[in-house]
């Protein structure tokens, strides 16, 4: 089991990035989660719908058609940090790759949150894309940790 986290976004704030890396640097060989990000499309004139339209196409071609995506979307289920535990040790037991995907500054095509086997928020706030990254990325850990055992989660 895998995880990939794909981004909208090739350039974050240099505090956001240091964060997402870290994050990623600790997860063990035997639970890789990494990062793919997609060049942001250059306004020149297009339409939202036509920016999101473009992405969406480099977004689904880092998808397989047996991976199991979460679009993360303001209007997503609310998860806990507990439930995305549990989901993350049922992927695992199912052996699947799992693919989160943050959207750009326009939001995600619909061809992309057709796509998605399940939509989930990770506030009731809209949040900076970059942010975005940090917070996936540490609930993540934070949900290995749970399911390691690992003392990082203290609740």
């Amino acid at each position: 089991m895998g995880i990939r986290i794909v981004a909208v976004g090739q350039r974050i704030v240099d505090w956001a990035d240091t964060a997402v890396r870290d994050y990623l640097g600790r997860f063990p060989r035997e639970f890789p989660v990494s990062l793919v990000e997609i060049r942001t499309e250059p306004r020149n004139g297009r339409t939202p719908a036509q920016l999101m339209k473009a992405e969406a196409e480099h977004i689904l071609a880092k998808i397989e058609d047996d991976d199991w995506v979460v679009v993360l979307d303001e209007h997503g289920r609310d998860a806990t940090t507990m439930a995305l535990a549990r989901s993350v040790a049922a992927w695992r037991s199912d052996r699947r790759e799992v693919v989160f995907v943050i959207g750009g500054p326009d939001g995600l095509a619909p061809e992309v949150k057709a796509r998605a086997n399940e939509t989930m928020r990770l506030s009731a706030m809209t949040l900076p894309h970059a942010l975005a990254r940090v917070l996936l990325s540490e609930q993540l850990y934070r949900a290995w940790s749970i399911l390691a055992g690992h003392p990082y989660h203290r609740a």
